[in-house]
């Protein structure tokens, strides 16, 4: 039961109160614990309401609501201090400031939030998305900076500091980042002429002196920069949708472009970019967005500013080895050591992975399994050798395909003696994505000879189609089902090669190239966080 009687003020428990001149109460504010106490009046006579019961679940034994009142889990903890209050915070960030959140998407467009210190960097969240979605593969990661709008998109150096990136962000903007696979990352240490052609060494003649072009561009590999490049590139006027193509220099001091020509003179050079403070992005859908001439065009912009469409240096190249190797000379000149070091990093710890998979291995095969063999006629015999215990096993798991395959491509099925459809549940394969589609997901995990995926066929029907990367270009080979004997088949050679589903294809051409001109190396997968 509760009874107000006349005027009142709220009281707040904890409080102090001064007397003010004139005999009024002044409260300071202590708790935030709200209690109500009736304000006296001078005269003696008052008068006072009558009492109304107040039914309530309380248990018994507990004071009025005037005494006290229990504290209330806040709704939105995030927006107050966690120091002295008594709102629950265990939907708060960890009590450490150096701890950051931060949001990742994969190619899906699905996306996790991690937390990470304020000095992680590029490789260190790349291995906490990986531990995080178990991933098998854990080298060859990347994160992308995407900024869907403008349509831009550059890979994260290892050694970058996330926080700091996200730094130089549009608060108004649509930019993410994206976890992704990159097998090119540093693929120019390992074939620097396909990515630096001779055509467009422009010191070859002055610095090598006897040096082969191969020679030069290694030793210059070696010592963490890069050769200068040279030649023409269609680049965007400002203010304007017109292009003009310029003879450009890339040199270690910066990029510049000639008024006259090819002309290298000095009083004919003009300043363009420093490249210490720019940073080089893909563009991507650039015929629609910037009325590109062609499709390989990429551009500069300074990396300390928001992306502003009028800080924007677009360029287009002719073709995309030209484009690799201008985006490729930007970062050598850029970073310089620092990527040799990045590379030698990811070499070491792709080699300890490796070394403690078979270690691994060896130790569960020990302890917990045994190889049989049950082909003789003296029973089964236990095989202690492990290279012919590895080679039964594909052997069994080829054979169950094959009895698999042969049961779903009889002609006596209701299904009309189909294939089989194991390849569906395999990372390489991308169902019915289109051929452009198809060229986008290669291109952003890397172009590097074997990168390869399995789609359906648009144009014909039942048919799929292996899409392929080979010197910095995809090509399409039409996998068509054959029948031979009442049974069904895939081959891509007219029936000279006949294979019995999608996935005994992809296993024979990762060992023989057959009518392809490189060997199957790395299927284009897409993760999901």
């Amino acid at each position: 039961m509760m009874e107000v009687a006349g005027p009142w003020t709220e009281v707040f428990e904890g409080s102090e109160a001064k007397e003010k001149p004139g005999g009024r109460a002044e409260t300071l504010l202590g708790s935030s614990t709200l209690t109500l106490a009736p304000l006296i009046a001078d005269s003696p006579s008052v008068r006072r309401s009558q009492p109304i019961l107040i039914t309530s679940n309380r248990k018994k034994g507990v004071e009025s609501f005037s005494s006290s009142v229990p504290s209330i889990p806040n709704p939105f903890p995030e927006l107050c201090s966690p120091s002295k209050s008594p709102v629950l915070i265990s939907s708060l960030p960890p009590p450490s400031s150096d701890r950051h959140l931060i949001k990742v998407y994969a190619e899906d467009s699905h996306s996790r939030s991690v937390w990470v210190s304020r000095g992680a960097t590029a490789r260190e969240v790349c291995h906490m998305l990986v531990q995080t979605a178990h991933c098998s593969d854990q080298e060859n990661w990347a994160l992308l900076e995407l900024h869907p709008d403008l349509g831009l998109e550059r890979c994260l150096e290892d050694h970058e500091v996330v926080l700091e990136v996200q730094a130089t962000w549009s608060l108004k903007g649509d930019t993410r980042l994206v976890f992704c696979k990159n097998y090119a990352k540093y693929e120019f240490f390992r074939k620097p002429m396909l990515f630096f052609p001779e055509c467009m060494i422009s010191d070859s003649a002055d610095v090598g002196k006897g040096m082969t072009s191969s020679e030069l561009i290694q030793n210059l590999l070696r010592s963490g920069t890069c050769p200068e490049i040279q030649g023409f590139l269609h680049v965007k006027e400002t203010s304007r949708k017109a292009w003009k193509k310029v003879y450009f220099f890339l040199r270690r001091s910066g990029l510049y472009c000639s008024t006259k020509g090819s002309s290298k003179e000095p009083r004919h050079l003009q300043y363009v970019a420093d490249l210490d403070d720019l940073n080089v992005y893909t563009v991507v859908n650039s015929r629609k967005l910037y009325g590109a001439p062609a499709d390989f065009t990429f551009c500069i912009k300074p990396s300390r500013n928001p992306v502003r469409v009028q800080d924007l240096k677009i360029l287009c190249a002719e073709s995309e080895q030209t484009r690799t190797c201008w985006t490729s000379a930007f970062r050598l000149f850029k970073y310089g050591k620092q990527l040799q070091c990045n590379y030698q990093l990811s070499k070491s710890t792709l080699r300890s992975l490796e070394q403690t998979k078979v270690t691994d291995g060896k130790s569960k095969s020990e302890a917990s399994l045994v190889a049989m063999d049950f082909s003789g006629n003296a029973g089964g015999r236990v095989i202690q050798n492990p290279t012919e215990a590895q080679s039964a096993e594909r052997e069994e798991g080829q054979a169950w395909r094959r009895r698999e395959a042969l049961r779903c491509s009889l002609p006596s099925l209701n299904s009309g003696a189909r294939p089989s459809s194991i390849h569906k549940s395999q990372p390489w394969f991308h169902g019915g994505v289109s051929r452009k589609e198809a060229q986008r997901l290669i291109e952003k995990q890397g172009l590097v000879d074997g990168m390869f995926l399995i789609r359906e066929s648009q144009q014909h029907g039942q048919c799929f189609v292996l899409s392929l990367c080979y010197k910095l270009k995809t090509k399409h080979y039409l996998v068509i089902p054959c029948e031979e004997g009442g049974r069904k088949y895939f081959t891509m050679d007219d029936g000279l090669t006949l294979f019995i589903d999608l996935l005994q294809l992809v296993e024979f051409h990762q060992i023989n190239k057959g009518i392809l001109p490189v060997y199957l190396k790395h299927p284009c997968v897409c993760i999901a966080l």
